[in-house]
């Protein structure tokens, strides 16, 4: 079935989301009519005003009217009005899944998924592809630090996107080349059972030709599996690693006199330089690594490649150094699993020494927070002082006994608090913060207001 044709209006609802906002935004650089709805109008839905697009705050049978296809995000119920609406004037309904491999035609399909860190690492693919004068198409989810955007239509070959395995989306993708970064059970939501979740990422793999390539992690078990799978059919299979052996890998990790993170990097066995990175933390390394491989493969030279990294921002919510005030730093990320939040806050630590972690944490829906209940109790460890917020329920319904109270009551740390609002939150952080100090307000929610709010208490007290 063909979704899209020329001079096709599309009506996208949730466009004020990740995912869609960046279909949307490429569906109007080609040419497409382009209208949405949203609960209210954040800024990706605000940018997207500002390039054409018809954005209405709330939802209407009547915002549907003239559209040719909708397209809606996964949260959205098929008892939604505007679903509804639109399957009594037979206007043809899709998810994402169903849409995003026809958009990407005739393109390379460079796909990143992975548990975690796959914006990042989408993020700087595209940049350093862009950099070097290739002109990608790519859908992150996040904003692209360097073009200010999440997403773009280039006129290159390659289309670099976020594999998002929630609710299957990336089995919706036709990769040419494939990387996946790490499997760690995530959204039981979707996936009930580790076993599930790891079926959907083999489910991905295979989506590959036979002449595709798959690039994936030989840190991390779940990917270095489905590497030597392919690698035992003897399909093209790339490796990438810092601590086990790997055709590309990283060595010498170490910090610069001016606090940059430097690395050497080997192509099977060969040596090919160095890297230093504009972006803080270990793990980037990793998803450097991705981006190296993808500009090598496309034909871009190293030298050209590491100067695109050194040059290279971040993603909007990773590790996003909001604002300083009186040696108090606050920074945004979208750290929502066991295992983010400790990177994060190892992040914290190396990248302010010296200064007191306060790690302000958003519970992401009561099914993860249920099922990964025992990881969370202790992934703040290494927090100096722990605040925890209620739980942000996205597309769920409360669970009896599943709050962000009795997740603080688990924990062992000597300075744990639970704020059931932000404005507690705010209150308790103010009162008890002691500078130089590091507040990572941590959530795939809303909780990013808590910073917002905390900066604005901060900047009214030092007048």
């Amino acid at each position: 079935m063909t979704i899209l044709q020329p001079g096709q209006h599309i009506h996208l609802i949730g466009i004020g989301g990740t995912g869609l906002s960046a279909i949307a935004r490429v569906l109007l650089q080609r040419g497409y009519t382009v209208s949405g709805s949203d609960r209210n109008q954040g800024p990706l839905a605000a940018a997207l005003v500002d390039v054409g697009a018809t954005v209405y705050i709330g939802h209407d049978a009547a915002y549907v009217n003239g559209a040719d296809v909708v397209l809606r995000s996964s949260a959205v119920p098929d008892d939604h009005v505007e679903v509804v609406a639109a399957r009594e004037q037979g206007i043809l309904v899709v998810k994402r899944s169903d849409m995003i491999a026809e958009l990407m035609a005739g393109q390379q399909a460079i796909c990143i998924s992975g548990t975690h860190g796959k914006t990042t690492t989408t993020s700087m693919t595209a940049h350093t592809l862009i950099a070097s004068g290739q002109d990608p198409s790519y859908i992150v989810g996040g904003t692209l630090a360097n073009t200010g955007t999440n997403a773009a239509s280039g006129k290159g070959p390659a289309f670099v996107i976020e594999a998002d395995e929630y609710d299957y989306m990336f089995l919706g993708l036709r990769p040419t080349i494939a990387v996946v970064n790490n499997v760690e059970w995530d959204h039981p939501d979707c996936f009930p059972t580790e076993q599930q979740f790891t079926q959907a990422f083999e489910k991905f793999v295979v989506l590959l030709p036979d002449d595709g390539i798959l690039i994936a992690g030989a840190d991390d078990g779940g990917a270095a599996a489905l590497a030597q799978k392919r690698q035992q059919a003897g399909l093209p299979t790339i490796t990438f690693g810092v601590q086990s052996e790997a055709d590309w890998r990283a060595t010498d990790l170490h910090y610069d006199f001016d606090g940059r993170l430097t690395f050497s990097v080997d192509r099977f066995g060969e040596r090919l330089g160095e890297v230093s990175l504009g972006i803080s933390g270990e793990h980037n390394v990793l998803n450097a690594l991705v981006a190296l491989i993808v500009a090598d493969l496309q034909g871009v030279p190293f030298a050209d490649a590491s100067a695109a990294l050194a040059q290279f921002k971040g993603a909007g919510r990773r590790f996003d150094v909001r604002d300083t005030v009186n040696e108090v730093v606050v920074v945004d990320d979208y750290a929502h699993h066991p295992t983010a939040i400790r990177k994060m806050i190892d992040v914290a630590h190396v990248r302010y020494p010296g200064h007191d972690v306060w790690a302000v944490w958003q519970p992401h829906t009561f099914s993860r927070t249920r099922e990964l209940f025992g990881e969370f109790v202790t992934a703040f460890d290494a927090a100096d002082h722990v605040v925890v917020t209620a739980i942000y329920a996205a597309r769920e319904t409360a669970v009896p006994g599943v709050t962000g109270a009795v997740l603080v009551q688990a924990m062992q740390h000597p300075d744990a608090y639970y704020a059931p609002t932000f404005d507690d939150a705010v209150d308790h952080i103010f009162a008890n913060i002691q500078a130089p100090a590091v507040v990572v307000i941590m959530s795939a929610g809303d909780a990013p207001q808590i910073g917002i709010d905390l900066l604005a208490r901060l900047e009214s007290a030092s007048q």
